[in-house]
């Protein structure tokens, strides 16, 4: 793993200042989280109750764009991984990815069992279809949270 971190792209992204570097990769990785996370988040509020007039159909619309998102996001979170590998090894890490993996399922699960539902707009809300949203607003919120802990835990102890 460390080897990645001399990737001569990998050192330029972590040592050059300039604002194509480092800071590029951390805002393709916020600009993407908060496009998937908070485009999700609406579509769960949706599924809630909140909103009942709108429409459920038209909403599949925006599932490409929450999956260009998460390879928006995902692109750029290696690259910031492997300017410093040694955060892979943080429990905070791993809880992350976990809260990630299972947010990128239940999307998943939520368009094909919701949004597929022959009776999506002119019935109840497919059976599981409401704790499906209510899961996946946790599960995003949890990687958030993590992501961001990892900023204020050091990789090797994992304390404050």
């Amino acid at each position: 793993m460390e080897s990645l971190e001399q990737l001569s792209f990998i050192v330029w992204v972590r040592e050059s200042g300039s604002m194509w570097g480092y800071a590029s990769f951390i805002f393709l990785h916020t600009l993407g989280l908060s496009t998937l996370a908070g485009v999700n988040a609406g579509v769960d509020l949706r599924v809630l109750g909140f909103a009942p007039a709108l429409p459920l159909t038209p909403m599949r619309r925006l599932f490409p764009l929450m999956w260009a998102a998460l390879g928006v996001t995902a692109f750029s979170g290696i690259v910031l991984l492997m300017t410093e590998t040694s955060k892979a090894t943080m429990p905070v890490f791993l809880v992350k990815l976990l809260f990630i993996t299972l947010a990128v399922i239940n999307l998943r699960l939520l368009y094909v069992r919701v949004f597929n539902h022959p009776q999506a707009d002119s019935g109840p809300i497919p059976p599981g279809g409401r704790m499906l949203a209510a899961t996946s607003l946790v599960f995003w919120v949890g990687a958030t949270i993590a992501g961001r802990l990892m900023a204020y835990l050091t990789p090797a102890g994992g304390g404050l």
